[in-house]
């Protein structure tokens, strides 16, 4: 089969399609919350509330996206919806972007590390490999069909910075491996680093997904 028809957005948004892409991400959301229970309930008793939200990272972004993937299954491109809703929906899709490909990577990238530092990668570090990877891979495939612009983009960058600073600033951060626990400095600029870097690969994909739009209405037109 030829890639660029697996690639598509008639192929990636059939039925059996999004039906087994919410199948994936609802359980894996679900799995990745109870994959931080000890530290949400160490943070509940350790750290003020509102520092709740700022700790389950990944699930967090795998629920943007869930939310993202469903709002464009049910309403493909937002036909009909007041500008209340259309924004609602354009922040979500860009925390989803945004998010997904800076986790995705992270936790990648975290695991490699600690592996150079002597931590040995074990089955489950595979499976989060292959999942997280997954969440970044997706969020570009499916970002291309997103409708966000340049201020849904904006806040999304506000709130993963704002995620970055209060896990850094107040130590609700994600657990390490203890061989990366001594080098705290540096995967905190990482973090910094990828969500700089996770706006940009978000900001081209808008800026893409918006020049096909206008290239489509126009040859359209004709």
């Amino acid at each position: 089969m030829d890639p660029n028809v697996l690639l598509s957005r008639r192929f990636l948004t059939q039925n059996w399609v999004m039906t087994l892409l919410m199948v994936f991400y609802v359980f894996g959301t679900i799995y990745g919350y109870y994959w931080y229970k000890n530290q949400l309930v160490d943070t509940m008793h350790t750290h003020p509330a509102w520092q709740l939200p700022f700790v389950p990272d990944s699930p967090t972004a795998s629920l943007f996206f869930t939310i993202a993937a469903l709002w464009l299954w049910l309403s493909p491109f937002g036909n009909g919806d007041n500008k209340v809703v259309t924004g609602a929906r354009c922040v979500f899709e860009a925390l989803a972007v945004v998010t997904s490909i800076k986790y995705g990577i992270w936790a990648t990238i975290i695991i490699f590390a600690s592996a150079a530092y002597g931590s040995p990668i074990v089955w489950q570090d595979w499976m989060l490999i292959v999942s997280h990877m997954s969440m970044a891979v997706c969020a570009v495939l499916y970002g291309r069909f997103f409708l966000y612009g340049a201020i849904a983009l904006g806040i999304a960058a506000v709130w993963t910075l704002l995620n970055d600073i209060v896990d850094y600033s107040f130590g609700v951060y994600p657990s390490l491996p203890q061989s990366l626990d001594d080098r705290l400095l540096g995967v905190a600029i990482f973090t910094f680093a990828l969500t700089v870097f996770s706006v940009g690969v978000a900001a081209i994909v808008s800026f893409a997904n918006q020049r096909a739009r206008r290239t489509s209405s126009l040859t359209g037109k004709v």
